[in-house]
């Protein structure tokens, strides 16, 4: 049936059109008729083109059919993140100052994943402006869990990971500033990588030297977020920081010798994070299997002092930069927590960026001897399971407060401040049937270990293969 295409991986999907066993144009078809099906029920694509679509997966027909040169990603199709610029589509950032908002051009990672075969087909939800992890915008309202309706699907790539766990889509562009590829493939049972700054260059950027908010991809399956990763790394002479190497380091199987690994692990940082009792027990297995497949288990955690005030401080500053003029113009059109960032950045001193830069070079090298004595850091994703989708953010996490919605995810936006990449793979459900994902994180630049790392841990727990009930 033309359904069960859906639920191949991309990597099978990629390799039935090229060998013409299948046409882009059922491909395409295909997730258009899931996406009819069960997106009304999870709300996590939003401005989609079927009739564009379609023409663009005939065109990709006739021109395999050509022998012309196809790329990578010929045929399949993507949502792309609301905060993408995509030429032609409507791109609102779930603001309704950019209901109506159609670009132009590409940005640089939707160009690149055109020109390694991709088909929009649309967009994914995001939260305004993608600030905060649950995503709910005014433009297009909520995006629910797949595994309950009733809970979140994380940000700000709620929508994103939501299509995937679905299988309304194979793969899925995302952006992650403070866990935001992280939490909602935790929250969805599917995989989010955050590349290290600069091995996914991004353009245009207004601050194109920082470290802080990266792009990067997600699928459900680690092979398939390498493969996506593959298309869109690489160096780009728009992007100051681009890492020069290509994006083909990361092709081939990711089936790799462990022996010897060495992991830390830790479920709270040292106790310096508060942790839902059902998250701990989810992934307290987690050891044991990172010891199977050839490691050396330690309970171990760096000293991440700083962290907070490095990720508060610079983000503050960056959305004062990027937001600072809406917030101006259009004070009652903007979400009050995002206007309170604005206005935290607008309160900064030269001193205080500086002691933030001062801190964010302490962590990195503290990070980096850290990694001279472990070869990955195991920990929690999330710090909390999925939450009742009426919240705007966890307001408690076993009876500890958490006063803003950045509290409770610290887990995941102090990894952001060590600029270290980190991935989420799925590690089992809560008694509700909730996912929890595990994050692994690499040393600097380590994105390719880390990938064989991870698809080792999937194939021993097999927990992305328990889809959603819909």
């Amino acid at each position: 049936m033309p359904d069960s295409l859906c639920h191949h991986t991309a990597t099978e999907l990629s390799a039935l059109i090229r060998a013409r066993e299948v046409s882009a144009r059922e491909v395409v078809q295909a997730h258009l008729d899931r996406i009819e099906l069960l997106n009304p029920k999870v709300n996590a694509l939003v401005s989609l083109n079927p009739e564009r679509a379609l023409a663009a997966a005939a065109s990709a027909d006739e021109r395999l059919a050509s022998g012309a040169p196809i790329g990578p990603l010929h045929g399949l199709p993507i949502a792309h993140k609301d905060t993408h610029d995509t030429a032609g589509i409507r791109t609102t950032y779930g603001s309704p100052l950019l209901a109506g908002n159609v670009p132009d051009r590409d940005e640089l990672v939707v160009e690149r994943l055109k020109a390694a075969g991709t088909i929009a087909i649309g967009k994914t939800n995001v939260p305004e402006f993608a600030a905060g992890s649950h995503t709910f915008n005014p433009v297009f309202g909520t995006t629910s869990n797949p595994y309950a309706l009733d809970r979140s699907a994380g940000g700000s790539s709620g929508g994103a990971a939501a299509s995937l766990a679905c299988r309304m889509q194979p793969l899925a562009d995302g952006s992650d500033m403070g866990g935001s590829l992280r939490n909602p493939a935790s929250f969805c049972n599917v995989v989010g990588l955050r590349p290290a700054p600069g091995r996914v260059p991004t353009w245009p950027d207004l601050a194109a030297w920082s470290t802080l908010s990266v792009q990067g991809p997600m699928a459900r399956t680690v092979s398939d977020v390498a493969l996506m990763l593959s298309a869109i790394a690489g160096p780009d002479d728009r992007s100051p920081i681009a890492i020069s190497e290509p994006g083909s380091v990361f092709q081939g199987s990711l089936q790799a010798d462990l022996s010897g690994l060495r992991v830390a692990f830790s479920l709270d940082l040292g106790g310096e994070l508060v942790v839902d009792p059902q998250v701990r027990a989810v992934l307290e297995p987690a050891a044991q299997v990172l010891t199977d497949i050839g490691g050396v288990v330690e309970e171990a955690a760096p000293d991440l002092t700083g962290a907070d005030e490095v990720f508060r401080t610079l983000r503050a500053w960056q959305f004062e930069l990027a937001f600072g003029e809406l917030r101006d113009a259009h004070p009652d059109r903007i979400k009050p927590s995002l206007r309170d960032n604005i206005d935290a950045g607008r309160a900064l001193t030269g001193t205080d960026v500086g002691r933030a830069e001062r801190l964010h070079t302490e962590l990195y090298h503290e990070v980096r001897e850290f990694f001279g004595r472990y070869d990955v850091l195991a920990l929690p994703v999330s710090q909390v399971p999925p939450f009742d989708i009426d919240l705007e953010f966890p307001t408690e996490i076993g009876g500890v407060a958490m006063p803003s919605y950045l509290d409770w995810m610290r887990s995941a936006y102090w990894i952001s401040a060590t600029g270290c990449p980190a991935i989420s793979v799925p590690a089992g459900f809560t008694p509700q049937g909730l996912p929890v994902g595990l994050q692994l994180v690499a040393p600097h630049r380590g994105e390719r270990r880390l990938l064989e790392i991870a698809h080792a841990f999937e194939r021993a727990t097999q927990h992305a293969a328990v889809l959603p009930q819909l």
